[in-house]
């Protein structure tokens, strides 16, 4: 039987969750890492205040280790379900003379703008031989880890095989694609870096194998030795993926499809994402789906795991989840030609919201620009692009710092209420609100 939780108990928990949310918006907002954010709070007492640890005592600051729990203590359905409340409260008019958070106007609803964009990974450029490079180095390290602490196994010196395999490396990237003979000189240098991996693979699978056989006799503990060996296995996995993709595309000189490609061995939820832009032609990441109000708050976004076909098949659960938020659909719904399609057209029909997305179609466009309610909703939607870019820089990180999908996916959530918080405290204020304010400062 379960033992009661006295109040102490509940009080301090709650305290706990407290310091961890505002620990978690204060880091979004200033874009440190666990670390940065750990040194700037003990040296702010500002951020002190806020994250709820002043004390005229001691001052005790959450460690690196700590705030990096704190982002990890919740999974994204929890973060969205605070979202979701904060928006609401943001939307609801004002009953009394009183708006929830004291807004002059509630957000309005009668425009849904939508777009999409690439989450980076923070990967190194997926080249194929590279992938060999880095799966020579993870391996040798564990074997270094693994004969540290006392299982050994007949073998060459480790620095040895690192140092050949950078040699290898060094040699590659010396071969420029321009040079004669070229291409015989990488795939004889490819050669040899798969020769090398048999020998490295050999030798991980023995240390692998020994470590779960004898790891009592070393003075690590079972969870220790349960991250040497998932990283091992997870790349000694990858490996025969990794090798035969470079044998493709270096020896046999046969493309591979971008479904099929590996991208790295430590991120496996990753995407090639042609986007065509000026900056970037091609990125490697998961795409995101962005739905913003016409005040700029984000009411709905999603993280895809999987390769997204196209923005067109994004669009009605979109509206749907915006629909199951406020309890109505929006007005309108703005947003690029990606998002056309027939379907698309004839489903907004049906739900009477207005269609403002951008047709495919010239002579549908120009149709479309004599009406004067689709030309200011598109010139509306033309700030979508600078949404998308002040949370991707400001508040999502370039390159995002969160590893494999689900802390991407939760890191993502995080962000979002982050900028939504920063963008409804800029908001007109209702004059009772500011008159409370001015009082107080």
């Amino acid at each position: 039987e379960a033992e009661a939780v006295s109040p102490g108990e509940l009080a301090e928990a709650a305290r706990q969750a407290s310091q961890a949310l505002r620990c978690n918006i204060a880091r979004q907002l200033l874009g440190e890492s666990a670390r940065g954010f750990s040194t700037r709070l003990a040296d702010s007492p500002l951020l002190q205040s806020f994250c709820g640890i002043a004390r005229l005592d001691v001052i005790r600051v959450p460690s690196k280790s700590t705030v990096d729990r704190y982002g990890k203590v919740v999974d994204e359905q929890a973060v969205r379900k605070i979202i979701d409340q904060v928006s609401r409260a943001a939307a609801e008019p004002a009953r009394r003379g009183k708006q929830p958070l004291g807004l002059e106007k509630p957000l309005d609803l009668e425009a849904y703008f939508l777009d999409t964009t690439c989450v980076q990974a923070n990967i190194h450029y997926p080249t194929d031989w590279v992938l060999l490079r880095d799966a020579a180095r993870t391996l040798v390290k564990a074997i270094r880890v693994i004969r540290k602490h006392g299982l050994k196994h007949r073998m060459p010196k480790p620095e040895e095989l690192i140092r050949e395999m950078n040699r290898l490396s060094i040699e590659m990237t010396h071969t420029p694609r321009k040079k004669k003979d070229s291409k015989r000189e990488r795939k004889r240098v490819l050669r040899q870096m798969k020769e090398h991996m048999k020998g490295i693979r050999k030798h991980a699978n023995r240390y692998r194998d020994l470590l779960a056989e004898r790891w009592a006799d070393t003075d690590l503990s079972w969870g220790q030795a349960c991250v040497v060996l998932e990283r091992m296995d997870r790349v000694l996995e990858l490996l025969p993926r990794a090798i035969r993709q470079a044998h493709e595309r270096i020896i046999a000189g046969r493309q591979v499809p971008n479904g099929h490609k590996l991208l790295s061995l430590y991120e496996p939820d990753l995407h090639v994402i042609v986007r065509g832009k000026a900056s970037v032609a091609v990125e490697f990441g998961n795409t995101l789906l962005l739905g913003e109000t016409r005040e700029g708050v984000i009411v709905d976004w999603k993280l895809f795991q999987e390769q997204v076909p196209g923005d067109t098949v994004l669009v009605k659960a979109s509206v749907e989840r915006f629909s199951q938020l406020f309890g109505c659909n929006p007005g309108a719904l703005g947003a690029d030609r990606g998002f056309d399609g027939k379907g698309n057209r004839e489903w907004l029909d049906q739900e009477n919201i207005y269609n403002a997305i951008c047709p495919k179609s010239p002579h549908m466009q120009a149709r479309k620009m004599t009406d004067e309610r689709f030309v200011t909703l598109q010139r509306r939607r033309a700030q979508t692009e600078a949404r998308v870019a002040i949370f991707k820089n400001g508040f999502l990180g370039k390159p995002m710092r969160s590893k494999g999908f689900l802390n991407r996916e939760r890191g993502t959530g995080w962000a979002v209420l982050a900028h939504n918080l920063w963008v409804i405290a800029r908001l007109p204020k209702a004059e009772g609100r500011r008159a409370e304010w001015k009082q107080a400062a």
